[in-house]
């Protein structure tokens, strides 16, 4: 039965081997089998630029997918909190077709909404001031005006300053709003919703105005694999060889 793959929130660099490991043997056993792959956000741990495609890493990265969109699987990539730099360079590297977030999709007869999550944390208020000030086109064009060297000197500064932040914040704090996620569904008629970030893989019924609605979180990858395997019969845990 054809069908397509999800997942999100795997980090790669050269900073973590394993991850990186089990994304190449995803995609040479796993990934080819399905009909389209998405991506939904923090593909890499992070991105300064389409000016780092050189990088010998990510080179490797992108040819793997540009291979596998070769042999027919499609390849879809959304924007993630740590990834959101990435532009059309990047997606022509790799074949992909680049999604707006968030993006509705009809997945074998099912309307699915697609979100790579980050926008539904709205109890962590600091991190939605820090997000809003860094997809503003003008910081953007600020911060790229930067040699690269010099903004991935700025960026890792701010993984620093952000894991430690993390310590000190409740974990609630940067899980969903419930409300934030209700009102996604209203605005979009009731879909399917399927988001990662926040790594904590789980199904969830939403039961807002009458319809129920299933939320699927996709996990990250810092330990083992992660994916939806979505055909015409519904959405299941992926089973992706050890």
């Amino acid at each position: 039965m054809s069908h397509s793959l999800f997942i999100s929130d795997l980090h790669l660099s050269t900073a973590h081997p394993r991850s990186t490991e089990l994304f190449l043997r995803f995609a040479a056993d796993t990934a080819p089998k399905a009909e389209a792959l998405f991506i939904l956000g923090d593909l890499f741990e992070y991105w300064a630029g389409d000016d780092d495609l050189d990088d010998p890493f990510h080179l490797r990265i992108c040819d793997t997918l540009r291979n596998l969109d070769a042999h027919g699987t499609r390849i879809f990539i959304m924007h993630g909190n740590r990834d959101f730099l990435m532009d059309e360079e990047l997606g022509s590297a790799c074949n992909a077709t680049l999604l707006d977030d968030p993006t509705m999709i009809d997945l074998y007869g099912t309307p699915t909404l697609l979100t790579h999550g980050d926008t539904l944390c709205t109890d962590d208020t600091e991190y939605q001031r820090f997000r809003a000030q860094v997809r503003n086109d003008a910081w953007q064009a600020q911060f790229m005006a930067q040699p690269l060297a010099q903004r991935k000197a700025q960026i890792e500064q701010l993984r620093m300053q952000s894991e430690s932040q993390k310590r000190s914040k409740e974990m609630a704090l940067m899980d969903v709003n419930m409300e934030a996620v209700n009102e996604l569904l209203r605005q979009n008629n009731y879909p399917r919703l399927i988001h990662g970030h926040t790594h904590r893989p789980a199904r969830h019924l939403h039961h807002v105005d009458g319809h129920t609605c299933k939320r699927w979180v996709l996990g990250d990858w810092d330990n083992q694999a992660n994916a939806l395997h979505c055909d015409r019969s519904g959405i299941r845990w992926a089973d992706i060889p050890a």
